[in-house]
């Protein structure tokens, strides 16, 4: 403990301590300005710092791929570099903490957050992490690695109970936790919603104590979700030091209750508090506790570095020939599709921000293009909810774009108002407390803009509220959610109301006024109300799209999903693409056999029409340079160098967790064990649309002979060496490409039910035409082990190498003491370029001594 925390320590009186574990507002922590102790800020998250806004509000933040696009780049020093940039975007918000990464596991097509987190892989997703928490820290701002554990699913997460056997939550779900404490010295973690085996996240002592702190050593925060703590004591003694958002249920005033009772030891206190100071000092908080307005950066570099990544995410599926694009040959090009004139740039709930540009494809190909056709159709919709309505066509009493929005104390917009501030679009929401009113329980605001339609027609205005909420157009009142409250939803995280509509007659060119009346009444947590505008129903769309592809050299459909079908606080229903999109490619593809369908999502999608296309390309959510890069990749500038983080099954009743998703009874069971993702597939024979690892490149490699350059013995293992593999690569292609070599282990005759192989290393690298290069792949002890929870049921081994005991148990009758073990005998080291596309191997043997 430095002199610094160790005098605050001592100064501090119970009730400065119990502030500081307590969350004053939404983003930022209690001070105690007696001592010098600053507020400690931070903001969300995955795809950037937003800063004080919410859903997707805010101060203008670079805004980078969503994580199953950063696990598409297999590129940690990628990573790395845009964790630096996060930083400094950090700082620009103002803030001291990122909450971000998001660490879970795809363990479902179905997750709702996927798109958030990395892989279907623990391996690969604790490169990912490790590689965003060095380059984030680097910076002085902590990241908050989340959300510990198990939380792989978004049904019923605030309670559900996570039932995860002993060896799956080792092998699988702590392991990237583990990567980021051990590896990257992570200074924070962020506590689940869910419970894990009945106890909830933020007081589980197993979790929390005994795992994260003893066995790991990890000396930072554990901050719970927001909302998420239950308890007082139980929390603080399972090792939840803070409580946010503020103001709190459980800390505070209650930790000195609890202190004071006898039912708290003040020493837990003062560790949980330590910790606490020690982020700040880690942070820099002391010497600048950032006390500034937000800001936008607008940093070249930056902007160049989230472009590379995207393109560098960006996965060639299939490639019959089509790519890249000659644009010798191409006159006329055809974008179709619902997602093709919108930039679909990330998915929905806490990773949303205002990013600093945004760019359709569509835009991007024009752009690039000047001197040829481009043709454009949606073909169909494919919108979840109407779209909040657009800041281009929505005009205040100033002048300005947005709405002017004014606020009450009290329910029912009267008196004069305390306090006005201003919405850019019809995302009217508000999570934090808003300065001048009382209660945010008792409040209400009155929000006006002109609104001036681009469109002649039928509209449909929409309302989704938090409390209850009225529009009015021109006086007259079309939606009435105040004295008719709307029944409950699935918007906001659970927390809204559904879609009301109501159809408007509007002309093109013609300002109505629109008033929105607000009152916080049965809010909870979230108050405010999201005001959308379908424009009119288009028809023959699936015609014109048709014609459209016949006058088209080459058509390039981009589909997918959005923020609405992708998103925090609820799971996909199906795999499918929404709405009619399928049928789309059918009819298009019929029509123009020269078809490039973009899949423009964060989770696999079914892909049942796959046969009938030229060539498929994942963009997933590639963040603000998407757009730009899906033209360089198509065009051929650059490589779509990215290899799928995830496999995209058939159909949903192969994947893993099919008999036991979503669970029931509050509990769902992770019955599959540790065979998640490929480990399924493999083991269980199961052909798959495309394989975990899977990518096509625009040149073609050939690869040598592995060669074992260091085989040490046993003990040397488990003392730190590694089995390392080297294997020549050679670019027999007339381009520059970018292979990724991936190598998957394999105990040839386990003594117990083990995967028949899993990822345990690999390398990206880039080469030109005739270049040859040396890959080396390093495998460590954990490269062969497996977690044995000590259970009396397993069966005895007479010979087996203690990797790292955990050393905390053994089970009744079972001599083994439960930690990681390598049987000894025969391994095989497949090297390839996916799960299933294996070019050599070679053995290796771990002996008994």
């Amino acid at each position: 403990m430095s002199k610094r925390l160790e005098h605050l320590l001592a100064e501090l009186t119970l009730e400065e301590k119990a502030s500081l574990m307590s969350g004053k507002g939404a983003w930022d922590v209690l001070p105690v300005e007696r001592l010098g102790i600053p507020s400690l800020k931070v903001t969300d998250g995955p795809a950037g710092a937003r800063g004080a806004g919410l859903l997707g509000s805010g101060t203008p933040a670079l805004c980078i791929p969503c994580g199953s696009a950063l696990g598409a780049t297999w590129n940690p020093q990628l990573i790395t570099q845009l964790g630096k940039s996060l930083a400094r975007e950090t700082h620009a918000r103002g803030s001291h903490v990122l909450l971000a990464p998001t660490v879970n596991i795809h363990r479902t097509p179905l997750g709702g957050r996927n798109f958030e987190c990395y892989s279907e892989d623990p391996f690969l997703t604790s490169r990912i992490a490790v590689g965003f928490v060095k380059g984030v820290q680097s910076g002085g701002v902590a990241t908050t690695t989340k959300h510990f554990v198990a939380n792989d699913s978004e049904f019923e997460r605030n309670t559900i109970n996570s039932v995860v056997p002993e060896r799956a939550l080792r092998e699988i779900y702590l392991a990237p936790f583990e990567a980021v404490v051990k590896e990257a010295q992570a200074w924070g973690i962020m506590a689940a919603y869910n419970r894990i085996d009945g106890e909830y996240a933020c007081e589980n002592e197993k979790i929390l104590n005994q795992i994260l702190r003893e066995e790991w050593g990890f000396d930072g925060v554990v901050v719970s979700d927001w909302f998420a703590t239950r308890s007082t004591t139980k929390s603080i003694e399972a090792g939840l030091d803070l409580e946010m958002p503020g103001p709190v249920s459980h800390y505070g005033e209650k930790i000195v209750e609890a202190v004071n009772s006898g039912e708290l030891d003040e020493e837990i206190v003062n560790s949980s508090v330590h910790r606490l100071l020690l982020l700040l000092e880690r942070t820099g908080a002391f010497e600048d506790p950032l006390q500034v307005p937000e800001r936008e950066l607008d940093n070249p570099d930056d902007k160049i570095l989230v472009r590379k990544a995207a393109a560098e995410s960006m996965v060639l599926l299939k490639n019959d020939g089509l790519l890249p694009i000659e644009l010798k040959e191409t006159e006329t090009i055809a974008l179709i599709g619902p997602n093709a004139a919108t930039a679909m740039i990330m998915g929905g709930g806490s990773a949303q921000l205002v990013p600093q540009y945004v760019v359709s494809p569509l835009e991007s190909f024009k752009n690039r293009l000047p001197n040829n056709e481009v043709l454009y159709e949606p073909g169909t919709v494919s919108d979840r909810t109407s779209r909040p309505i657009a800041r281009r066509i929505l005009t205040r009493e100033d002048g300005e774009q947005g709405f002017l929005i004014e606020y009450f104390n009290g329910l029912n917009c009267e008196g004069t108002p305390v306090a006005t501030s201003s919405k850019p679009d019809g995302r009217l929401l508000h999570f934090e407390t808003i300065e001048g009113v009382e209660n945010i329980s008792d409040f209400s605001f009155r929000a006006k803009s002109n609104l001036t339609a681009d469109q002649d027609g039928i509209h449909m205005l929409t309302l989704i509220q938090a409390g209850k909420a009225r529009i009015k157009v021109d006086g007259e009142t079309l939606i009435d959610g105040i004295s008719e409250p709307l029944p409950p939803g699935e918007a906001f995280f659970g927390l809204g109301s559904e879609e009301a509509s109501v159809p408007l007659k509007l002309n093109s060119g013609e300002s109505v006024e629109l008033i929105v009346e607000y009152s916080s009444e049965g809010s909870v947590a979230l108050c405010g109300a999201q005001v959308g505008l379908r424009p009119p129903e288009n028809e023959n769309t699936f015609e014109r799209a048709i014609k459209a592809a016949e006058d088209a050299d080459v058509v390039i459909m981009v589909v997918g999903t959005d923020e609405e079908w992708e998103t925090e606080g609820r799971d996909r229903e199906n795999m499918d693409l929404p709405g009619n999109q399928a049928e789309l490619i059918r009819q298009v593809s019929a029509s123009n056999p020269r078809t490039l369908v973009v899949v423009n999502s964060g989770s696999p999608v079914t892909m049942d029409w796959v046969e009938n296309v030229n060539a498929v390309l994942v963009s997933w959510f590639g963040g603000q340079g998407m757009s730009d890069a899906l033209v360089d990749v198509v065009l051929g500038d650059c490589e779509p160098s990215g290899r799928l983080p995830t496999t995209f099954p058939k159909c949903l009743e192969d994947t893993p967790a099919f008999t036991n998703y979503p669970g029931e009874n509050s509990q769902v069971l992770y019955g599959e064990g540790v065979f998640v993702g490929y480990r399924w597939y493999d083991t269980r024979g199961i052909e798959v649309a495309f394989p975990f690892g899977h990518g096509l490149s625009y040149t073609t490699f050939e690869w040598g002979e592995p060669k074992i350059t260091k085989l040490p013995s046993s003990q040397e293992l488990i003392d730190g060496k590694t089995v390392d593999i080297k294997i020549s690569v050679t670019n027999t292609g007339d381009r520059a490409g970018t292979e990724v070599v991936q190598c998957y282990v394999e105990h040839v005759e386990p003594v117990l039910a083990r995967p028949k192989k899993e990822l345990k290393g690999f390398q990206k690298i880039s080469l030109e035409p005739g270049e040859t290069k040396d890959v080396e792949i390093n495998l460590g002890s954990r490269s062969f082990s497996y977690w044995d929870p000590a259970d009396p049921d397993w069966p005895e081994r007479s010979i087996r190498v203690p990797v790292a005991a955990g050393g905390r148990k053994s089970g009744p009758g079972h001599r083994a003491i439960e930690g990681w073990y390598a049987d000894p005998g025969l391994y095989k080291a497949h090297l390839g370029v996916s799960a299933t596309n294996l070019k050599a191997e070679i053995d290796i043997n771990i002996d008994e001594n």
